[in-house]
């Protein structure tokens, strides 16, 4: 029998788990800033899996990287609306 290859979200967790000694070094509202960057990770964990990438970092900067993009398209909107809002 062969070995077992883990599953992506294992992977994840344990590639999460190497960055322990990096978050512990930064600043409070650092450290919830990486925390909410990890937790993006995890939410695109299905899309990762899929993505079928050798190297585990690509899937992950890609989750952050939608996760950032998603909330700029959201603070852009609000702010058309507050401005078309204040102009009417």
């Amino acid at each position: 029998m062969g070995k077992t290859v883990e599953s992506y979200r294992m992977a994840l967790e344990d590639e999460i788990r190497r960055w322990k000694g990096f978050e512990k070094a930064l600043r409070t509202e650092d450290r919830e800033a990486f925390e909410e960057l990890m937790d993006a990770c995890r939410n695109y964990a299905s899309a990762g899996s899929n993505a079928t990438q050798p190297i585990l970092f690509e899937p992950m900067i890609i989750s952050i990287l939608l996760s950032q993009q998603k909330k700029i398209t959201r603070l852009e909107k609000k702010l058309d609306a507050a401005e078309r809002a204040t102009t009417n």
